[in-house]
């Protein structure tokens, strides 16, 4: 008697048999900030956090992620946006690397020696260098963008502690902010690259959960001036839902955008979703 697929099992069988045309990228929602994006055959996981390692060794996730680090198979790359551990998992990046030996894990240079520490090879680590553009595959251009986690660090290189992600792939242009509050200088980037897709946090910051050592990001107020001030075409809220004591409600993003800004689109992704972006743009450009 054949046993049923386990649910993570089933949605990394997705993903890999996910093609999508060109003009359109495949995401998945994992929680937190973690999500797999998939284009031109390129499979690229951002802050994948779906272990329980937080679980014994710290904050209690309020639901279990839709997968756990052992379904993950078929990896091109791993993408970390900062060294917390809600986004550089000490219980997923392990397994990561050992189950996609061959994907290199890129990550500001404050993440490497952690890196090293959890088992990850030297050669698979990436910098993630905001002063160039790194090709991947021929088919992937990344630019990293600063990312001010309450404030703009760097270490003694000169190297960002928190960053974003551009990544221009199979005809489209996603924006994932990372931890970051709007700073001087980032919306005017921004609109230089105008992304099809902007995923930002919208969770916030206040006295209170700073006195408890949580470092916050942009509300969602702040979330929705950007993505529309950037012209971003479709914007999606993340990182409200993991922790209790760190959450935000979609809703009053949405509500927000439905107020002020009902011609801008957005999609709040439900739990292991796979969401398929498709840029009218892009189909203009090829014709």
């Amino acid at each position: 008697m054949n046993r049923p697929e386990r649910k993570g099992a089933s949605l990394i069988s997705e993903v890999n048999r996910t093609n999508v045309p060109y003009g359109t990228l495949a995401i998945w929602f994992l929680g937190q900030e973690s999500v797999i994006v998939k284009g031109d055959g390129v499979t690229v996981y951002i802050d994948p956090y779906v272990s329980d390692y937080l679980d014994k060794n710290g904050p209690v996730r309020s639901y279990p992620a839709p997968i756990v680090p052992e379904d993950i198979v078929g990896a091109d790359l791993c993408l970390i946006t900062h060294e917390h551990e809600d986004h550089m998992d000490a219980g997923t990046l392990p397994i990561f690397h050992e189950q996609n030996g061959g994907a290199p894990i890129m990550a500001p240079a404050c993440c490497k020696e952690p890196l090293l520490r959890m088992g990850v090879k030297e050669s698979q680590i990436l910098v993630a260098d905001n002063s160039r553009q790194t090709e991947l595959f021929s088919k992937l251009e990344i630019t990293v963008i600063p990312a001010a986690h309450e404030q703009l660090e760097q270490d003694g290189d000169g190297f960002h502690r928190s960053v974003g992600y551009v990544l221009k792939l199979n005809g489209v242009t996603l924006y994932h902010a990372g931890d970051t509050v709007i700073y001087p200088g980032l919306v005017e980037r921004l609109e230089k690259i105008k992304p099809d897709v902007a995923m930002l946090p919208i969770n916030g910051r206040d006295f209170f959960r700073r006195e408890r050592g949580i470092v916050g990001n942009m509300n969602y107020r702040e979330a929705a001036e950007l993505a529309v001030r950037v012209g971003a075409e479709t914007a999606i809220p993340l990182h409200y839902d993991v922790f209790a004591g760190n959450a935000e409600k979609p809703g009053n993003f949405v509500d927000y955008m439905y107020e002020h800004f009902p011609e801008q689109k957005i999609h709040v992704m439900a739990r292991g979703e796979r969401f398929v972006y498709v840029s009218g743009q892009a189909f203009l450009d090829r014709d």
